[in-house]
């Protein structure tokens, strides 16, 4: 089982009715909510960690994962109120959010939350602004250093100002997982924003250089690279009629996931013996998997069955 940490949330998509009034369309998410259920649909047992509201929202959050599949055992109930973001979609399809959840539940949980894992865990996934707010970014750092280098340890910045404006916390926690994690996955834009002007590949190589064993840089439509230690790889994008880009870089983290497990290579060593072939499949798989959320409404990520046979085998 992997075990995904980080916040569940309502997604509000607002509207116009014909008389002017406001409406909204509201979908449930959250980035590592979204990942649990991306490697749930690509057939791969996992569970959420977060502080989920006692509240009617939060007992529907309960109750989708539920209808996932996904394991709910983590779930810690707390008697404070669920995160609702607001999405503004571009003409390109690409969301932009605003985010209402101070003291919200989701950013409530505690050191004593943490639980004892057992040995059906093969991995944990961190991610999102669960990183950088407290109580829950730190009691998940905490649950990061405990359990680097036993289990395979994923990582997604997936960077929110608007939650979160002070940068330099950003880059402080955000270098203190990478020091945990096996692979980290980061868009373009979340470069851009944390350090810019600095080249993609220099970052990776400096998270390299402090724990990752592989760095996936995703960029859209432009296609995605991975740096290992001893390869880089690039990969052009599929070709998409986007309707909408939420939740696309949570279904490609859950892909990669997936895949990894798939494969058995559940340990940082594993990762980095990836060759070139094996990781430009992997990136393939991966943008398969975000084209088809791409293709439909809001964060509906992609199935096993409607992606291709994948084989990590190093050649």
């Amino acid at each position: 089982m992997f075990v995904v940490c980080g916040e569940a949330l309502w997604d509000l998509f607002g509207g116009e009715t014909s008389s002017g009034d406001l409406q909204f369309d509201a979908r449930v998410g959250g980035s590592p909510f979204n990942v649990a259920v991306g490697v749930a649909r690509l057939g791969k047992r996992s569970a959420l960690l977060t502080g989920l509201s006692a509240d009617s929202l939060g007992r529907r959050l309960h109750a989708a994962l539920d209808r996932e599949g996904v394991d709910t055992a983590l779930l810690m109930t707390k008697q404070a109120p669920t995160t609702l973001s607001l999405v503004d979609l571009g003409p390109d399809g690409h969301p932009a959010y605003a985010f209402y959840g101070t003291g919200a539940a989701d950013r409530a949980l505690a050191a004593e939350d943490l639980p004892q894992l057992g040995e059906d865990v093969s991995g944990l996934h961190f991610g999102s602004y669960s990183l950088v707010t407290d109580s829950t970014g730190s009691s998940l750092l905490e649950l990061a250093h405990r359990e680097a280098g036993r289990r395979l340890i994923t990582l997604d910045p997936n960077v929110r100002p608007t939650v979160e404006p002070d940068l330099a916390l950003w880059r402080q926690r955000i270098a203190a997982f990478v020091k945990t994690a096996d692979l980290v996955k980061v868009s373009v834009e979340d470069l851009e924003t944390l350090y810019p002007g600095v080249a993609p590949a220099e970052i990776a190589r400096c998270w390299l250089s402090t724990g990752a064993k592989l760095v996936v840089v995703t960029a859209g439509g432009q296609g995605a690279e991975a740096f290992t230690a001893a390869e880089h790889v690039r990969m052009p994008a599929r070709r998409v009629d986007v309707v909408d880009a939420v939740g696309a870089g949570d279904t490609f983290q859950a892909a990669l996931i997936a895949a990894l497990l798939e494969s058995g290579r559940l340990t940082g060593q594993a990762v980095a013996a990836l060759d070139a072939e094996a990781l430009s499949r992997l990136l393939d798989f991966a943008m398969a998997a975000a084209a088809l959320t791409c293709a439909r409404r809001g964060a509906d990520l992609a199935y096993r069955a409607e992606l291709p046979a994948l084989d990590l085998e190093v050649h």
